[in-house]
């Protein structure tokens, strides 16, 4: 919960080297060389080795998501492990009070935003919070935004999201997703 309110802060991601993990296959990651960049929006599969060297193939969510979904093999191109770090939920990943300065040494943590607080939502990937009525309790993830916030029926402010699986469907066969409108005041920027 965030201090002196209602609502309560989902939790960040964290980057971890995936050197550190078993099992890769469908994880979200970064690739990237320190003190050049980072670039994200990936999932990879376990690790290979070959002539003594350890890669990790690394996707496109896009592709991934196509492969999964009508089960087809794909080129995915071979990154070393030492430059591959994955996407993990972690509550140690809190909103900065102010700005933050980071290390090029590793990708950075991502930290939760509201969805008010962001100029333009469309595409990103959100996170829906539980309401006061919501038996789980669980924030739902793997989803985006695909619209900006309206006034809603019910006179809430909404944001449209789909499933992530749905999103990318959208753009390979031209399906448009099924939406759900949730409230702002439930939504979160990943």
């Amino acid at each position: 919960m965030l201090a002196g309110s209602g609502e309560r802060t989902p939790a960040g991601i964290e980057l971890v080297p995936a050197s550190s993990l078993r099992s890769l296959r469908g994880l979200r990651a970064v690739v990237g060389l320190p003190g050049l960049g980072w670039r994200g929006d990936l999932r990879i599969d376990d690790a290979i080795v070959q002539a003594s060297r350890t890669f990790v193939p690394a996707l496109p969510e896009q592709e991934w998501y196509r492969a999964e979904a009508e089960q087809t093999e794909v080129f995915a191109p071979l990154v070393p492990l030492e430059r591959v770090w994955v996407e993990r939920v972690s509550s140690a990943v809190t909103p900065p009070s102010d700005l933050v300065l980071v290390s090029l040494d590793a990708p950075p943590a991502r930290f939760p935003r509201r969805v008010r607080e962001v100029p333009r939502v469309t595409g990103l990937r959100v996170v829906r919070v539980p309401g006061p009525d919501d038996k789980t309790g669980r924030d739902q993830r793997d989803l985006r935004a695909v619209t900006e916030a309206y006034n809603g029926v019910e006179g809430d402010i909404c944001v449209r999201v789909c499933r992530e699986v749905d999103w990318y469907r959208w753009a390979w066969s031209g399906q448009a997703p099924k939406t759900m409108e949730v409230p702002v005041h439930l939504l979160w920027v990943e």
